[in-house]
């Protein structure tokens, strides 16, 4: 029982850890190389597709500034088992700023 579960419940967790480590290298990156908003929304939602996350590109909140860049966004994993059902709510964010203001 112990292995069902996790076999369940540890792929959203490593695809939440995987995203939210891109959304950090793509506010560090969007600060240094002055991406758009759409540039890093763009970048993101490739990460999103590739780890097959149930998100849409217009859930992702980009903030661009001079000196920071902001990314959120969350969303919701449906974990089906034979006698539950629940869901696994995430919300990983970056923000970084620029070193030199």
């Amino acid at each position: 029982m112990a292995v069902y579960l996790a076999f369940k419940f540890v792929p959203p967790y490593v695809s939440e850890y995987q995203l939210q480590d891109k959304m950090q290298e793509q506010a560090r990156f969007g600060i240094v190389n002055r991406y758009s908003e759409e540039q890093i929304r763009d970048n993101v939602f490739k990460v999103v597709q590739d780890l097959e996350l149930p998100i849409k590109r217009e859930d992702i909140k980009v903030s661009v500034s001079l000196a920071t860049v902001k990314i959120s966004l969350e969303y919701t994993v449906p974990v089906e088992m034979f006698f539950y059902s629940t869901e696994l709510h995430f919300s990983p964010s970056s923000e970084n700023k620029s070193l030199m203001q």
